[in-house]
């Protein structure tokens, strides 16, 4: 079965669909712009159906309230209107009552006769993603996008019961990734909390009978960083990139944590980068202070703005990873940066200095059983999202172009 294609203009006509353009820059001014307030979405925070939070901006109640025509509702779609325009936001619960920035157009579906999650779920098809970007621009131009492009998408629209059937289908395999995103998060919560409590605070087990010396408990040794890792400088050019070698770009590392579950295929990279091991440290050393820092599922290669450590010891190993991905670290990172050119970058001399404090071997012996089995855990949701991430995607297609019956 084949189901019929519609634009999203005879939709529209058809009253279904609003559109709406972001607020011109009269509108919202960049001294509208505050430290805290409600969010606005711009083209950087537009992810593939999901939110990129970083560098979100924020306007006053006021504001927001002169700007109602924007106010965010749960289920529009927001697109970049440069750049990145095969990408959209599907807005969530919590996202509600944000507002469109002035590079983004909204797309607002009525729920009764169309389901707006599926018609995300069409944007997340290679097919539309290839198209959109076609239709707005070549790669020696940035992409630009406007409403009669969008009037010009094209949609397969089963009926109303069989798309809530296909958002069913895709939307479990969604839930499983974000439930997985969830628990790593809380893994990686009570690793920090047990380093800082043991590392920080000094409250180990059997504390309150050791005598503490210049913040050096009696037994344990004060290392450098650099005593128990090594840089990593094997730099690969693009001529000797194996087949299926993985990519982690700047793009890829989260911000506060420690798991490196995201990267890309190799392939089309034309500079040289820097091969790292399954298990090394990857240190984003621009801009520290954007806490980027986790170790790595597989081996691969790392962007050159990216410091790469491997430790010597493996039960060392991890001390190392929470101590690096410590708020304490990231701060001596961000407060001892060398100015450069273009943007601040952490000082390795610094950083290679950093103190590290180590028990003796039984207290060693318990932190590392307690946090190995974290990280590992924290490894094991990471690739099952991936796995789970693909599976969505193949059966995406075949859902939509009505291969697979519903």
């Amino acid at each position: 079965m084949t189901y019929p294609l519609r634009k999203i203009g005879e939709i529209e006509n058809e009253g279904a669909v609003s559109l709406q353009t972001g607020p011109f820059g009269t509108q919202l001014k960049a001294s509208d712009y505050r430290r805290e307030g409600v969010p606005v979405i711009n083209v950087r925070n537009i992810g593939y159906g999901d939110l990129r939070p970083e560098k979100l901006e924020f306007i006053p109640e006021a504001t927001v309230d002169r700007l109602s025509v924007h106010v965010l509702a749960e289920q529009d779609i927001v697109f970049g209107r440069k750049g990145a325009v095969d990408r959209h936001l599907f807005v969530t619960n919590g996202q509600a009552g944000w507002v469109q920035g002035s590079d983004c157009i909204r797309l607002r579906l009525d729920e009764s006769k169309i389901n707006p999650r599926y018609v995300s779920y069409a944007f997340l098809s290679e097919r539309h993603k290839v198209w959109m970007l076609q239709q707005c621009g070549s790669k020696a131009t940035m992409a630009s996008l406007n409403q009669d492009i969008i009037r010009r998408i094209e949609l397969r629209i089963p009926k109303r019961n069989q798309q809530d059937e296909i958002v069913s289908i895709l939307s479990a395999y969604d839930d499983l990734i974000e439930n997985n995103r969830r628990r790593i998060d809380l893994l990686e919560q009570a690793a920090r909390m047990l380093y800082r409590e043991w590392f920080i605070h000094l409250r180990f087990p059997g504390h309150e009978h050791v005598k503490i010396t210049d913040g050096l408990p009696e037994g344990w040794e004060r290392l450098k960083l650099v005593d128990v890792v090594d840089l990593v400088k094997d730099t690969i050019l693009p001529a000797d990139f194996a087949e299926d070698e993985i990519h982690i770009g700047l793009e890829h590392i989260p911000r506060r944590s420690f798991t490196l579950a995201d990267w890309e295929p190799a392939e089309d990279l034309a500079s040289g980068k820097t091969r790292f091991a399954e298990g090394d440290i990857l240190f984003c050393k621009i801009r520290p202070y954007f806490h980027k820092v986790g170790f790595a599922l597989r081996s691969g290669l790392a962007s050159s703005d990216a410091i790469v450590w491997r430790v010597k010891d493996p039960s060392d190993w991890p001390i190392v990873v929470c101590a690096t991905s410590s708020d304490h670290f990231v701060a001596v990172a961000s407060k001892t940066v060398k100015e450069g050119s273009k943007m601040p970058r952490a000082d390795l001399k610094v950083l290679h200095g950093y103190a590290l404090l180590k028990p003796p071997e039984g207290l060693l012996g318990i932190f590392n059983d307690t946090v190995l089995p974290i990280t590992q855990q924290c490894k094991a949701l990471a690739l099952a999202n991936r796995a789970l991430a693909e599976a969505r995607d193949l059966l995406l297609p075949r859902l939509m172009n009505g291969e697979i019956a519903v």
